[in-house]
Parts: structure tokens; C-alpha cells; sequence
């Protein structure tokens, strides 16, 4: 099989209730561009479209040349089409202050006369700290429901996978605290002489935060409602990139829309008088294509040419529309 059995278009047209993608792959193969035509295209169908960036390095304001951070701002000339790149500042901050409220609640539950800042530090000195931030935007996002479509430009994919496998491993974490936390309340009740039923803000949290990741599990679970698509170059790193954690997406659970095949050299433009340099690439690029028929097969939604120039600017994403949408 050497060709596209189900393209972009037709995936959309069988999957009409679709209303969260996502696009990912290894840094450099032109996720932003891809994600930016998916939201301008969407845009196009008449729904009210939000292209959030979930990367920690933003690249959406260099992609349209004006400032999306932390604000949606309209942007290719079409009124129902948003570009944001999420600030986690706030997030950060907002998380730091109830980590110190809930660790010194706990310290004077256990009637622990120890600071909590070295407690806080800690926890906030975590590397995934701040994917927790960007996790908790990205569910805000989902769950205000303010658009009809949205369009996530992931990291690149081992960052994509932690973070959108998070509703996974918080589900699973949550269910041991609520555990632990049952077993020490109830201990407590049996040593107390009072009788009295006391407020537990720790477990009310604990019950909060389970509900929520079970809603935005579902979300992202749901094969009518999410797609991960992941991008490419016909080179031999991103292709094994993708392979490797297609996979793992799979064992979260997470819908694979398909793979989308970016920066493929046009034969035409390729003569007896074109450099060698250009002629080994396209040599180098057919047995990569050939590679990526044979290991996605009918996965593959879309191949996009390599253009003269950069992708970049609303002109260049509408000219984007006619490969990455046949």
C-alpha cells in the first residue's frame, strides 16, 4: 500500500462529533504549521476554533507574527479562528500557594511543629511541576467549553505523552492517597475520645481532584470526541520517534487520528541538472516513504510538500490547507 486510503478530510467527515486534536511529534517536523492549518481549516467549517500551544517553548506567535501569549487572539483573518499560547505562571503560583495551605493543614493535623517551606520547595523544585501546570491549563481549557474546536500543539512527543498521560497516572495516584488518607482518618477517629465528625479539607480535595481527571479522562479517551495526530519528515529519527510512542498512546488510551507526512521534496522540481545534494535527498526521502507505508499503512492522512520558502504567516498556512485537507 503506497497511497492514502482514508486523507485528512475524509477522517474528519467520519468522525463529525470530533472536537479536541492534538499534534505531535519529534521536535522539528513542523507540528505547529500542521496545527495551525487543522485550526484554520476548522475555522473554515464555520466552528469557533482554539488553537492552544501545550509546549513549554511556545513557536505560535513567531508562526503568525503577533503575540499570542497568554491571551486567545484572533488570527488568519478569520473571525472564529483563536491562537493561544498558555502562560503557566499563574498556574504555578496558584498551585504553590494551596501546596502550603494543604501541607501545613496537614502538619497540624499530625500535630508536627516542622515549616512547610521546605515541604513546598521540594515539591515545586519538581521537573514535572511544571508539566502540572500545563496539564491543569490544558483542563481548563477543555472544561470552560468556550469553542466548538480545539487544536493542541503539543511538545514534542515524550513531553506530549507524559502530559496527556497524566489523567492515567493522577487517577491511579489519587485513588492510593484516597486510600491512605481513609485509613489515617479512620485511625484518628479510633484514638480520639471526641466524637465530634471534623471537616477534612485533604479528602474533600482528594475527592475534587479524582472527579475531575475522571471527566477529562474521558475526554481525552473518547474516540468521537479526541484524535492525536502525529507529524514527520520522511527521515529516519522521527520516523522511529513516532513509532515508538504511538504505542504508548495506545496503552493510555488515547485515539490515534493518524500520521501526517511533512516536507517531502517535489519531483518535479528535481532535474538532471539539479544539484546531487537534492538528488541524494529525494533518493533518501523515497526509502524513508517507503519505510512509512509499510509500518502506518492507512494511517497516513496527509503528505505535505516541501515549500520554496518557510511556512509562516497566514498566506503560507492557506496555501497549506490544499495538502494537509484534500
Amino acid at each position: 500500500m503506497n497511497q492514502i486510503t482514508t486523507s485528512m478530510t475524509q477522517y474528519m467527515k467520519d468522525h463529525p462529533g470530533l472536537k479536541y486534536i492534538f499534534f505531535g511529534g519529534k521536535g522539528g517536523v513542523g507540528k505547529t504549521v500542521l496545527a495551525g492549518t487543522a485550526a484554520l481549516w476548522a475555522a473554515k467549517q464555520g466552528k469557533k476554533t482554539l488553537l492552544a500551544s501545550t509546549n513549554p517553548v511556545h513557536s505560535l506567535s513567531n508562526l503568525y507574527g503577533q503575540d499570542v501569549f497568554g491571551k486567545a487572539v484572533t488570527v488568519c483573518d478569520e473571525s472564529l479562528c483563536y491562537a493561544f499560547e498558555i502562560d503557566t505562571k499563574d498556574t504555578i503560583e496558584r498551585s504553590k500557594r494551596e501546596i502550603r495551605e494543604k501541607i501545613n493543614w496537614f502538619l497540624k493535623f499530625a500535630d508536627l511543629t516542622t515549616k512547610a517551606d521546605d515541604f513546598i520547595e521540594s515539591a515545586t523544585m519538581n521537573p514535572a511541576f511544571e508539566e502540572s501546570a500545563m496539564f491543569e491549563n490544558m483542563t481548563d481549557i477543555m472544561f470552560k467549553n468556550e469553542y466548538d474546536f480545539y487544536v493542541f500543539d503539543t511538545a514534542p512527543t515524550a513531553n506530549a505523552r507524559r502530559l496527556l498521560g497524566m489523567s492515567k497516572v493522577y487517577s491511579l495516584w489519587v485513588e492510593k492517597m484516597l486510600k491512605s488518607r481513609d485509613e489515617a482518618k479512620t485511625l484518628r477517629e479510633l484514638l480520639s475520645f471526641s466524637k465530634k465528625n471534623e471537616e477534612d479539607p485533604l479528602m474533600n480535595y482528594l475527592l475534587g481532584f479524582k472527579g475531575r481527571m475522571a471527566k477529562v479522562q474521558g475526554l481525552l479517551t473518547d474516540n468521537n470526541l479526541t484524535a492525536f495526530f502525529f507529524a514527520t519528515l520522511p527521515e529516519s529519527l522521527p520516523i522511529a520517534v513516532i513509532t515508538r510512542f504511538i504505542n504508548w498512546f495506545y496503552e493510555f488510551g488515547i485515539p490515534v487520528g493518524g500520521v501526517v507526512v511533512n516536507g517531502i521534496i517535489q519531483k518535479d522540481q528535481v532535474g538532471e541538472n539539479t544539484a546531487e545534494f537534492v538528488r541524494n535527498r529525494v533518493k533518501m526521502q523515497d526509502d524513508h516513504m517507503q519505510e512509512i507505508w509499510e509500518i502506518f499503512g492507512d494511517k497516513v492522512r496527509a503528505t505535505i510538500p516541501l515549500f520554496e520558502t518557510e511556512v509562516k504567516g497566514t498566506p503560507m498556512l492557506k496555501r497549506m490547507l490544499d495538502h494537509l485537507f484534500v
